[in-house]
């Protein structure tokens, strides 16, 4: 399904009865929704739920600018969810972001309260500025910014994935990563993908002036889920959050890095169906 916005045309999907309660799926910087893998999805969606997910503009299917030129900003990325949205006639949704998806569902929850039911906030750190002061990125994490790696030929389709794999390995948790399902997943993301170098555009945003709000203007419910081995936001940054969240749930995962690979689907899904019963 296309969606048009604001001179872009998202690529969204949909699983589920649009009768259930919608949820929302906002996935992190530079990536697609293949992220959110379809068992993830599907498993979900057998639980009573309407799952939504999109590409955002510069990954996946969705609108590309080229690389080193995003036609966009950042809060264009706020806005982009409540139009698909709109287009799918969800007054309100359930919302669960991941990393920078995380930080666009805490604006919505603040800006648009109305549009929100809950919201679930995954590897992710709390918005606006005057917060508690939070650990930064590993030093493992920080040296692979610093390396001077040469893209590949992004028209080479197995050495763009060993490209991206690599990329994988450092967000990873203290079980690294499956790279068999890893390989497949980055298949599935090249074979979707208008540009992938135009991903990268995500990390050029200016984020402008920042936002006052802070996590404890949020007032829906709120679920907070985060690994102890997360090499981009340290635990503390999910302890933040839950902290500041009025009521919010905190799920600790023992060896979950920056990521929601198969293996903790089964400590998240529980909790997250749990989070987005009917309103």
């Amino acid at each position: 399904m296309r969606v048009d916005v604001d001179g872009a045309s998202l690529c969204v999907d949909t699983v589920g009865d649009p009768s259930d309660p919608a949820v929302l799926l906002i996935m992190g910087g530079a990536a697609s929704m293949d992220r959110w893998e379809e068992p993830f999805c599907e498993r979900l969606a057998a639980a009573g739920r309407y799952v939504i997910r999109y590409d955002h503009r510069d990954t996946g299917g969705s609108t590309s600018s080229p690389p080193g030129e995003p036609a966009y900003s950042g809060d264009d990325l706020v806005t982009d969810p409540l139009a698909i949205l709109d287009h799918l006639g969800v007054e309100r949704a359930h919302l669960v972001g991941l990393s920078m998806g995380g930080g666009i569902v805490q604006r919505i929850a603040i800006e648009r309260p109305e549009r929100v039911i809950s919201i679930t906030l995954i590897s992710t750190s709390p918005v606006g500025a005057g917060g508690p002061e939070l650990p930064g990125m590993s030093d493992a994490l920080r040296a692979t910014f610093e390396e001077d790696r040469a893209e590949p030929d992004w028209s080479d389709r197995e050495a763009a994935i060993e490209y991206l794999l690599e990329d994988e390995r450092p967000y990873a948790g203290s079980r690294g990563i499956d790279e068999q399902a890893t390989r497949a997943l980055l298949g599935r993301v090249y074979d979707r993908s208008v540009s992938l170098p135009s991903a990268f555009n995500h990390f050029m945003l200016d984020g402008g002036e920042p936002s006052p709000a802070r996590p404890e203007e949020i007032a829906v419910p709120a679920l907070v889920v985060h690994g102890t081995a997360d090499p981009l936001f340290p635990l503390p940054h999910g302890e933040a959050l839950a902290r500041e969240i009025p009521g919010a749930q905190l799920l600790v995962i023992d060896g979950l890095g920056h990521e929601v690979p198969a293996w903790a689907w089964d400590q998240v899904l529980p909790t997250l169906i749990a989070m987005t019963g009917p309103a």
